[in-house]
């Protein structure tokens, strides 16, 4: 028998998926399918604990800032995303920098 999780744990576990998905896919392709996939629940579900794909998107965002996942802001500014931009001056510096490691 399965063991249902809490909302917010759930909640927090997508979210985590979600942020795994954009740095692996790309901030701006990622779908609620891949993230479905990679956190092991249906699209629904996914829209159901994170909402629109705009308000998963701004979480997501949210989220690598505080994680300072680098592949993600990078594309957060150069899609000039407000969540990416207001992040400190030295991690938008560090995340611009991988683009020019990849270029």
């Amino acid at each position: 028998m399965a063991i249902r999780m809490k909302p917010a744990d759930r909640r927090e576990e997508i979210l985590d998926a979600a942020v795994r998905t954009a740095a692996a896919v790309g901030f701006s392709r990622m779908t609620r399918d891949d993230i479905a996939r990679t956190s092991g629940c249906t699209p629904g579900l996914v829209s159901a604990r994170l909402g629109t794909m705009e308000r998963l998107r701004n979480e997501v965002m949210r989220r690598a800032v505080r994680e300072e996942v680098l592949a993600v802001i990078a594309e957060g500014i150069a899609l000039r995303h407000p969540h990416a931009l207001k992040a400190p001056d030295d991690l938008r510096k560090r995340a611009a920098a991988t683009l020019l490691r990849t270029a």
